[in-house]
C-alpha cells in the first residue's frame, strides 16, 4: 500500500472514530446552544454580575437576532427554491455527473462550496447541500453522505470570510457603515488592503487546496461509507413542475399561469436596477436583504408559475426549524457576554479581550488575536456583529503596536471561520437541506479543524510579517 493510501485510510478511520463518538455523545444543536447559555451565564456570575443583571441580559438579548434569524431562514428558502427549480436542478445534476468515484465527489463538493462562499456564504450552504443530495442519488458512487455533507460545509469553515462575504471587510471599506466611535481608530480600509491583498489571496488559495485534500483523504471507503439511505430519502426529492398550465378549478388559474410571476418580477427588476445603479455592486450584493430578495425573485422566475414556486417553498420550510428555535438562544448568549457587567464595569467579553490583548506584541499580534477571535467566535458566532464588539480594542491594539490595519481585519476573518468547523450555529441551514444532525458532520470537520488551526495561525503570522504599518485613513470631509 502506498504512503498516500495509508495516510488516506488513516484519516478516514480517524474521522469515522470521531463520528462514532459524536453520534454517541455529541448533543443535538439545540442542547449545545442551551449549554452555551448556562456556561456564559455562570461566567457572568463568576465576574460579579448579579443574577438579576444576568437574567435581564439574557431576556433582552433573546430576540435581538430576530432580523438575522429571518434573514437566515430566507437564505435557506431562497436558496432551496432556486436550486430546486428545473433549470438549476439540471445544472446541479450535470455537476453531479462529473465525479468518477466517491472520494473525488467529496473533494469536488468541497471545492464548489469553498469557491461559492467567496461570493456569498448562503449560496455555498444551499447549493452545496443540494449538490450532495444529487450525488447521493447516484447508485454507482457508494459515497459517504456524512463526509459529503461536511465537505459542503467547508465554505463556512474555511473560506467565506476571505471573500466578498466578509462582513468585517465590507464594513471597513464603506465609510457610511463604520460606527462613528470606530472610524477614528480604523479609518476606511479598502478591499485592496484586506481581501485583495496578495497575502490574503495566497492564504485563501492554500486553505482551499488543503481543505479539499483533507476532504479527499478522510473520505471513507466503499465498505465503510454510509449512504443517504441511512439518514434521509433523496431519491424522490427532485422538483416536480406543473407541465400543464390549464387550471383544474377556476380559482387555480392564476396559480398555474405565469402572468403574476412576470408582473412581480418586472417590479422587482426595477428595484434591483436602482439598487445596483446607486451602489457599488459588491456592496449591494453583500446586504443580506438584497441577496435574499434576488434569490426569491430568481426562484419565482425560474419556477415560472406560482404553484411550482409555492410547492418549492413548502418543501424548504421544514429545513428552517433549527434556525428558528436556536438563534434566540445565541442572541441571549451574545448579550450576556457584552452587557452583564461586574462591579468593575467590565463584561465577560471585556475580560477576555483584555486578557488576550495584553499578551500581544508586534511580533505575536497575529497569533494572540487569532486565538482570541477563534475562541470568542465559538461563543458569539456572528461575523459582522462580533467584529463590532472586537474592533475597537483589537484595532486600537494594532495602532499601538504599529501593525498593518488591513491585515488585522484579515486575522479576524481567517480566525473567525475556525470555530465554525465545530459550532452548529451556521450548520443549521445545511443540516436542514441534508436531513442530518450536527454530530453527523463533526467527525469530519474536526479533522479539518486540527489541520486548520496551526496552518491558519502560522500563515497569519508569516504573511503579516511582510506588511508595514499605515496610520488610519479618514474619509475626506465635504
Amino acid at each position: 500500500m502506498s504512503s498516500t493510501s495509508t495516510a488516506s485510510s488513516g484519516l478516514a478511520r480517524t474521522a469515522l472514530r470521531v463520528s462514532d463518538w459524536a453520534e454517541r455523545w455529541f448533543p443535538d444543536a439545540y442542547i449545545f446552544a442551551a449549554l452555551g447559555v448556562v456556561i456564559v451565564a455562570l461566567a457572568a456570575l463568576a465576574i460579579g454580575a448579579g443574577p438579576t443583571a444576568t437574567a435581564v441580559a439574557f431576556g433582552d438579548g433573546f430576540w435581538s437576532l430576530i432580523p438575522f434569524t429571518m434573514q437566515m431562514v430566507f437564505i435557506v428558502i431562497g436558496g432551496y427554491v432556486v436550486a430546486s427549480s428545473p433549470p438549476v436542478a439540471r445544472l446541479i445534476d450535470a455537476l453531479a455527473a462529473i465525479p468518477k468515484n466517491a472520494r473525488n465527489a467529496i473533494a469536488f463538493v468541497a471545492i464548489i462550496s469553498m469557491l461559492a462562499s467567496l461570493i456569498n456564504w448562503g449560496l455555498s450552504l444551499v447549493f452545496g447541500g443540494l449538490l450532495v443530495r444529487a450525488l447521493a442519488r447516484r447508485r454507482d458512487l457508494a459515497m459517504d453522505y456524512r463526509a459529503a455533507g461536511a465537505a459542503a460545509y467547508l465554505g463556512l469553515g474555511a473560506s467565506w470570510a476571505m471573500g466578498l462575504s466578509s462582513s468585517a471587510a465590507q464594513l471597513q471599506a464603506n465609510p457610511a457603515s463604520i460606527p462613528k466611535t470606530l472610524l477614528p481608530i480604523t479609518g476606511v480600509i479598502p478591499f485592496t488592503e484586506t481581501i485583495f491583498l496578495w497575502q490574503s489571496m495566497l492564504l485563501t488559495l492554500v486553505l482551499v487546496v488543503v481543505s479539499a485534500l483533507i476532504a479527499w483523504w478522510s473520505a471513507p471507503g466503499a465498505h465503510e461509507a454510509q449512504g443517504a439511505e441511512h439518514f434521509t430519502d433523496v431519491q424522490n426529492d427532485k422538483s416536480i413542475e406543473v407541465d400543464n398550465a390549464t387550471a383544474r378549478l377556476p380559482g387555480e388559474w392564476l396559480e398555474r399561469s405565469p402572468l403574476l410571476t412576470v408582473l412581480v418580477v418586472l417590479l422587482a427588476l426595477g428595484w434591483v436596477v436602482h439598487e445596483f445603479a446607486t451602489k457599488v455592486w459588491y456592496i449591494a450584493i453583500s446586504n443580506l436583504n438584497t441577496y435574499n430578495f434576488l434569490f426569491l425573485m430568481a426562484g419565482l422566475l425560474l419556477h415560472w408559475r406560482p404553484r411550482g414556486f409555492l410547492d418549492a417553498v413548502k418543501r424548504a420550510v421544514p429545513s428552517t426549524t433549527g434556525v428558528l428555535i436556536q438563534f434566540p438562544l445565541y442572541g441571549g448568549i451574545a448579550t450576556i457576554l457584552t452587557v452583564a457587567k461586574g462591579p468593575d464595569g467590565h463584561s465577560v467579553a471585556d475580560k477576555l479581550s483584555h486578557l488576550f490583548v495584553q499578551l500581544a506584541s508586534h511580533d505575536t499580534y497575529a497569533l494572540v488575536i487569532g486565538v482570541y477571535s477563534a475562541i470568542l467566535g465559538f461563543f458569539v458566532p456572528s461575523g459582522g456583529g462580533k467584529w463590532l464588539i472586537e474592533a475597537p480594542y483589537v484595532m486600537q491594539a494594532a495602532n499601538d503596536l504599529h501593525y498593518h490595519l488591513g491585515w488585522a481585519v484579515q486575522i479576524y476573518n481567517a480566525a473567525e471561520a475556525l470555530p465554525n468547523l465545530i459550532n452548529p450555529f451556521f450548520m443549521l441551514p445545511l443540516l436542514g437541506v441534508l436531513g442530518l444532525k450536527a454530530r453527523d458532520l463533526i467527525g469530519f470537520t474536526v479533522i479539518q479543524l486540527v489541520v486548520h488551526v496551526p496552518l491558519v495561525l502560522f500563515l497569519l503570522w508569516a504573511l503579516g510579517s511582510t506588511l508595514g504599518y499605515h496610520p488610519p485613513v479618514l474619509p475626506a470631509t465635504p
